[in-house]
């Protein structure tokens, strides 16, 4: 319950839009999706891994946004206007991230174990970014709108475009 008012609050922090914590509770898909997915989870974790399926479908039914219970997710996450954000099975999300709509945390279909990017600590992904493979995104990257990310990307950059770029570092 903790994590999730740390998220609620996060969310209010971050989206000028928020009133306050509860507008937060009960408007925002971003927040609910994070309900639904810490729980199919925790499901996921014990290897129950029809009833986490299910309530991630619940979850994406219900708020547009897909995550995979698989998926790894830290503390603070904000999924800003989430409709078609999707999250595989393998990737990993460090604390204090941001996630814009239409976005993908994607795999490529080559590789075998682990198939979706990790994002370290405070990354923002733009709106309709796609970020595909078995992939590290570094600690404080920003991804512009629309980036297609198929490499790894260090610390303290920004990253725009179709084949994406380093432009600062």
């Amino acid at each position: 319950m903790k994590r999730l008012f740390d998220d609620a609050k996060n969310i209010s922090k971050k989206d000028p839009a928020a009133r306050n914590i509860i507008h937060v509770i009960l408007l925002y898909q971003g927040f609910h999706i994070l309900i639904f997915h810490r729980i199919g989870h925790f499901f996921y974790n014990i290897k129950l891994y029809f009833i986490a399926r299910l309530i991630s479908q619940i979850g994406r039914f219900i708020t547009g946004i897909e995550i995979h219970p698989g998926a790894k997710i830290g503390n603070r996450l904000f999924i800003d206007h989430g409709m078609g954000v999707v999250i595989g099975e393998t990737a990993i999300i460090g604390n204090d991230c941001t996630i814009f709509h239409g976005s993908t945390l994607g795999g490529t279909g080559k590789d075998v174990n682990k198939r979706h990017p990790t994002l370290k600590n405070n990354v923002i992904v733009g709106c309709g970014a796609q970020l595909l493979g078995n992939i590290t995104i570094g600690n404080n990257v920003k991804i512009g709108a629309n980036a297609i990310v198929l490499s790894d990307i260090p610390d303290n950059s920004t990253v725009v475009g179709e084949k994406s770029r380093v432009i600062q570092k």
